[in-house]
């Protein structure tokens, strides 16, 4: 049966290196490349196995990153903590373990490796020592960061992460932290919903892309209930891949109540792909973008306006329909 998940973007860094780093008890032979490859069929994914002892894990990826220069860096766990020392790359830290040697100390004893690894080991003793290194490295994690490094790294955290709890020692240092519905692995249903818009921003970014701009009217997303509108998420991740996509919700004086509602609504529905795509405000005819689907559009909006519940376009297949036939224009 076919994964509905592992979906390929073959536009996405097409021509550029990704350069991944796994994490403790894994290897380059995680399925987790398998899916970034498959997923992004024209990028070169670049790994391999991590030592075990933290400090020749870092001479390794320092050399990696050295001679192959990848346009993006992304680590897990583990490997999200060792990513985050390698400045001067853009990066995502996907549940970064910066905590590592206390997360260690309740695997003491005998672990055996999930995935092979090249040197056939399949086992190692995690030790009153190993955990010492890994506390003495992750005593360097967020230091020497330039402003221009601030800005190049995205952390995502998992809502449900039963492993690892570091997104506000995330926050404490860089300002692009996210939130996604998930736990501690990067599985294939996160990658899609989550990470690929992500490496979407960074792409369009490097290669100075500006695309064309949807604003959608928050009240068109839901139905009466507060639920989410028939197709409406369908129609959302169908956009995000061609159009930058606003979420446009009313600024009412003084009702912070509203504002936090409608904030915690697209976080629970949808979450990473709108970070910082929220806009409040009374006045949308100022906004400048190329389409506005809204329930009552704003005849002085400058771009096309999709007026969401009339005859035209009575529900979410009918938006669908019309950007489809658009081919991204």
């Amino acid at each position: 049966m076919e994964n509905p998940y592992i979906k390929q973007f073959p536009e996405l860094m097409a021509g550029k290196k990704i350069m991944y780093v796994h994490g403790f008890l894994s290897s380059a032979q995680s399925g987790t490349v398998k899916m970034l490859q498959e997923m992004m069929p024209e990028a070169k994914i670049i790994a391999e196995d991590i030592p075990v002892h933290p400090e020749e894990a870092m001479q390794l990826l320092k050399s990696m990153a050295e001679n192959e220069k990848p346009d993006l860096i992304i680590g897990t766990s583990m490997g999200g903590m060792l990513t985050e020392m390698l400045h001067g790359f853009d990066r995502i830290l996907v549940n970064p373990a910066f905590q590592m040697g206390d997360t260690m100390s309740s695997m003491t004893g005998r672990q055996e490796f999930q995935n092979p690894r090249k040197d056939g080991v399949n086992e190692i003793i995690v030790n009153k020592s190993l955990i010492k290194e890994y506390k003495d490295l992750t005593t360097k994690s967020f230091t020497d960061i330039s402003d221009d490094d601030r800005h190049r790294v995205i952390g995502m955290f998992g809502d449900n992460d039963p492993v690892v709890h570091t997104f506000d020692i995330f926050r404490n240092h860089y300002p692009n932290a996210i939130y996604f519905h998930g736990e501690h692995r990067l599985i294939d249903k996160v990658a899609h919903h989550y990470l690929i818009p992500i490496i979407r921003w960074i792409d369009d970014r490097q290669q100075a892309k500006e695309r064309p701009i949807v604003y959608i009217n928050y009240d068109a997303m839901h139905d009466s209930y507060g639920k989410p509108a028939s197709s409406m998420h369908k129609a959302y991740e169908m956009l995000i891949e061609n159009y930058n996509v606003y979420i446009v919700a009313e600024a009412p004086t003084n009702n912070h109540e509203y504002t936090e509602k409608v904030q915690n609504w697209v976080e629970e529905y949808i979450s990473a792909p709108a970070y910082n795509h929220i806009i409040f405000t009374n006045q949308k005819h100022l906004l400048y973008g190329d389409y506005m689907v809204d329930l009552f559009p704003d005849e002085n909006f400058m771009g096309t306006a999709i007026e969401y519940g009339s005859e035209e376009f009575k529900t979410w297949e009918e938006v669908i329909t019309f950007f489809e036939r658009l081919g991204g224009q």
